[in-house]
């Protein structure tokens, strides 16, 4: 499923332009023609604007400060002194917020008097004025964001949510295994002693209660009766063959698939902390499936060697997924506490050197930079990157990334 996902997330959108790349070409230096899709650089790497025989170069500064705006003015290609430009920036990014840069002269550049916040992808405006002429520029500056039309995110499994207070689970990790649960068993004996006439079940055969599994001849009255299962279910365990002697033991154990229980080791460590009633969330030790339950009981003998209690948490299996013997993971949520902004855990991404999710606008995407607090299995606590209600990819957020990645879009000024 996940390739498939990304194979179609492969076809979705059209390549992004980079962070400070333009949709449109810049007039070339003299000269030289830039790549198509690339723009004109001036001597610090920057975008250089020309109109007439003025230029300013744009670049973004993050070298030991947090990113800022840098401007470099010349005429006829030549540097001029930063203290005879005046200069603004405005950026209207993709939400609709708009933020103004002012500067001022630095020794050979413009310095913009706030930081750039991440992500840098947003429409740009520049105007500057040197003597009684004023000269404007527009462009695009898009980095980490995809458009992918609401048909094609549904059929990718992309599931949206909005960012707002939830409540975080402290969790711990504890590993065990699928087991029958004793409840939905049955040991079927014969009611007297005698022979066993006839075997109806076989070991691992479906029965249905009611349902006939042998004949005995009893002893004492010398009559057959019949033996029925008490319950529906699955023979685990055949003890008898025609001929054989039914007497106190089981003849056949019925167990019913879909009554399992997960059971964990709880170790001396985390004793005190595990109770029942709390919240458990299971896992294979590989694969996606998982399902919630709650910590059920626990055996009242501990294990002599490790000093571990057993604890039991209710497992439903209907479509017969768990197999007794399966090992599996469990995370228990030990404490909780209510948090005015988290993310769903499974939403977040690896971009570049930050955690991400993904905001949706329309059926644009784009990165927002998180800072992350306490993490939960389900819930991830967001200190600061994204804002109350936006609404962001919750579920198989992977595919707008690789969408992105596809692109080549890169952090590029």
């Amino acid at each position: 499923m996940r390739k498939s996902h990304i194979i179609l997330a492969a076809l979705l959108a059209a390549p992004l332009a980079a962070c400070g790349q333009s949709a449109t070409e810049e007039t070339a230096a003299e000269g030289e023609a830039p790549a198509a899709g690339d723009y004109e650089r001036g001597p610090h790497n920057g975008r250089l604007l020309r109109d007439g025989d003025f230029s300013i170069e744009v670049t973004v500064f993050e070298d030991g400060v947090p990113p800022e705006y840098r401007l470099y003015a010349y005429r006829d290609n030549e540097p001029i002194d930063p203290a005879d430009v005046t200069a603004q920036v405005m950026i209207t990014r993709l939400d609709g917020e708009e933020t103004t840069f002012a500067f001022r002269p630095q020794e050979d550049y413009l310095r913009g008097q706030a930081v750039l916040v991440e992500p840098h992808s947003f429409d740009v405006v520049v105007v500057a004025r040197a003597g009684d002429n004023r000269h404007r520029w527009e462009f695009e500056s898009y980095e980490g964001r995809t458009t992918i039309t609401d048909a094609a995110a549904e059929a990718a499994g992309i599931r949206t949510e909005t960012v707002g207070p939830q409540e975080i689970g402290e969790t711990i990790e504890i590993i065990g295994r699928v087991e029958l649960d004793p409840a939905g068993s049955a040991d079927v004996g014969a009611r007297f002693p005698g022979t066993v006439v006839s075997v109806r079940a076989n070991l691992g055969q479906r029965v249905a209660r009611g349902q006939l599994l042998a004949e005995v001849e009893s002893s004492n009255s010398l009559q057959v009766y019949p033996i029925y299962a008490p319950i529906s279910g699955v023979i685990s365990a055949r003890n008898t063959n025609v001929g054989d002697i039914a007497d106190s033991d089981p003849l056949f154990v019925i167990a019913d698939p879909s009554r399992t229980v997960a059971t964990f080791p709880i170790f001396p460590r985390d004793i005190e902390r595990v109770r029942p009633g709390q919240a458990i969330n299971i896992r294979g030790l590989e694969g996606e499936r998982a399902q919630g339950s709650q910590i059920r009981d626990f055996l009242p003998l501990a294990e002599v060697t490790s000093q571990a209690v057993t604890a039991r948490a209710a497992l439903p299996n209907r479509d017969g997924f768990w197999r007794p013997g399966m090992a599996v993971r469990g995370q228990v949520t030990v404490a909780s506490r209510r948090v005015p902004l988290a993310v769903r855990t499974d939403a977040i991404q690896q971009f570049r050197d930050f955690r991400v999710v993904f905001a949706k606008v329309g059926e644009t995407y784009e990165v927002r930079m998180l800072e992350l607090g306490e993490a939960g299995p389900e819930w991830t606590e967001v200190i600061s990157g994204i804002r109350p209600g936006t609404v962001y990819a919750a579920e198989n957020s992977f595919v707008i990334k690789a969408d992105i990645e596809k692109s080549g879009a890169s952090h590029d000024h």
